[in-house]
């Protein structure tokens, strides 16, 4: 389901075609998209990239689209040794490491705002930094398509759906039905981005429900 047909769906459902409601559309499918990338931790809300930390500097940009980490390793430019750290709050860090003076190479992250991580200890040398961590993807409003549109149009309409019969004030026991109906959706996408994407996962703190 690309963009038009999710769009001529969402009047269809609501019996709406009046002017502002088709105007707020695009609103209803992008909160209905955060709803949905807030509920399961899907592989297309998961970005990597990879930079170099700073010699002598304790700080490592995020980039701007980062909502939160999923994991961070550091790989040595002399040896291409590839190894993760690990994840700690600011005071950990700083009581391990009280001085930035003292570098070596890190073995410990944690998230000092909402741009930059700390690093303890300092790095001591140009090491790579690789790191996976979760964001918006790009909105089927803007790009047309989207993976949710392609592979699971149940939960995105629905989603769709309950957002623009909330605009209209409808019926409580018809906004129940559509709750109910995004609620099975969603428990269906939760099968696949918690369940079965998740059955090799090993690392502990890792959202994971069995599946048979």
């Amino acid at each position: 389901m690309n963009y038009a047909q999710l769009t001529q769906a969402i009047q269809e459902y609501c019996e709406s075609t009046e002017q502002s409601f088709v105007a707020n559309i695009p609103n209803f499918v992008q909160l209905a998209e955060e709803r949905i990338y807030n509920s399961v931790q899907i592989p297309a809300i998961r970005n990597n990239v990879t930079g170099t930390m700073s010699p002598n500097t304790p700080y490592l940009g995020l980039p701007d689209d980062w909502l939160s980490t999923f994991s961070l390793a550091v790989i040595d430019p002399d040896t291409g040794e590839y190894e993760y750290l690990l994840n700690k709050d600011v005071n950990f860090i700083r009581a391990s490491y009280p001085s930035p003076t003292y570098k070596d190479k890190p073995k410990y992250y944690a998230i000092w705002n909402d741009g930059f991580m700390i690093l303890g200890p300092t790095p001591d040398k140009a090491y790579t930094a690789e790191l996976h961590y979760y964001y918006y993807p790009p909105s089927i409003v803007t790009a047309g398509t989207s993976w949710l549109g392609t592979n699971y149009e149940n939960v995105l309409l629905y989603g769709s759906i309950r957002e623009g019969y909330t605009y209209l004030k409808g019926e409580q026991d018809i906004m129940n039905y559509y709750e109910s109906k995004y609620q099975e959706a969603v428990s269906q996408l939760k099968r696949l981005g918690d369940g079965l994407d998740r059955q090799d996962a090993y690392r502990s703190g890792q959202v994971r429900i069995p599946v048979t």
